[in-house]
């Protein structure tokens, strides 16, 4: 048991600093070949933050652990709403140009009742919803680069660090990354599944926990680093990315790889858990952090309380009921 633990951090750690090379190496090629900044930021960095969770979860589906991809994609975006961003207004509230997230926020929730549909109605998630999903990704992603390049004036997108090695360097630091991030990945899955079996819960439950936190550590970075530098919209943003991107590109790609039902190894008084807490509960701190946002155009401290509140009753609900 000791040994799966170790290894299972071991896996955290090698997901975390190969999503840094990776984002490194990448958007230094890309500035190489004299692709603009503000571009690398808005895809290159945004999917690159977005790698761990794509890695778990894939390797969960096609390793026919969808209890664990299905709830990575879940857990993270809890994470990233009641933890980081919850964090990130607790410590600094702070204004939001409303017409930038308006565009983010809508292609979420769009994604968000889509996959809610086949939860509820079909209680399951074929290939074509997983190519529907990753459709939704293409388009988001050609409408952000649309707009990048169109008002780049208006563009908030992670800022990219100058790249000062070689080519071959960054190379290394692109592969290396994704070797990193592939060893992780299945560390955490192997070991996240023994763990779960040898405490006696589901694999939802590690993964909507442990691995989700896990997976959300490059989001928990940013949004440090951009409080720190006093950037509390660029957390926020980079939050609402994250979450879009775990369910049309993280979802997307395991269901395509490996379709998969809804987790039913949890009951919550005869009903479906996920159905009746993690699912409703994802809609509740996104809703709770996004529309007063857009009414008022800031978040505040009262916000970023009640849901770190959210977020660690979720997780003690998760191993008590």
């Amino acid at each position: 048991m000791i040994k799966a633990v170790l290894l299972f951090i071991l896996g955290l750690i090698l997901l975390v600093k190969g999503g840094d090379w990776f984002v490194q190496g990448a958007a230094g090629i890309a500035q190489k070949f004299h692709i603009p900044e503000l571009l690398i930021g808005a895809t290159v960095v945004s999917i690159g933050t977005t790698l761990p969770e794509v890695m778990v979860s894939a390797t969960s589906a096609l390793g026919g652990h969808g209890e664990i991809a299905y709830g990575n994609a879940i857990g993270s975006i809890i994470c990233n709403t009641a933890l980081i961003a919850a964090l990130t207004a607790a410590v600094r509230p702070s204004k939001i140009n409303k017409k930038e997230f308006q565009i983010p926020i809508a292609f979420f929730y769009v994604a968000a009742i889509f996959y809610v549909v086949n939860a509820y109605v079909f209680k399951s998630f074929s290939r074509l919803s997983g190519i529907v999903l990753l459709v939704i990704f293409v388009i988001y992603i050609g409408i952000t680069v649309w707009q990048v390049m169109k008002h780049p004036e208006d563009a908030v997108v992670e800022e990219i660090e100058e790249q000062e090695m070689s080519m071959p360097m960054l190379v290394l630091c692109l592969v290396g990354g994704a070797a990193l991030i592939t060893i992780g990945a299945n560390l955490l899955v192997d070991n996240g599944t023994y763990i779960a079996a040898a405490l006696g819960v589901p694999e939802a439950v590690i993964a909507l926990t442990f691995v989700a936190l896990g997976t959300s550590l490059p989001e928990l970075v940013t949004a440090i680093t951009s409080l720190v530098k006093g950037h509390g919209a660029l957390s926020l943003g980079n939050v609402v990315g994250a979450n879009l991107f775990n369910l049309v590109l993280v979802s997307g790609v395991s269901i395509t790889l490996n379709p998969f039902s809804i987790p039913q190894g949890k009951m919550i008084h005869g009903m479906n858990a996920s159905l009746v807490m993690d699912i409703p509960v994802m809609f509740l701190v996104m809703s709770f952090l996004t529309i007063p946002a857009l009414i008022r155009g800031k978040i505040t401290r009262f916000q970023g309380v009640l849901l770190l509140l959210v977020y660690f009753a979720f997780c003690i609900a998760q191993f008590v009921l």
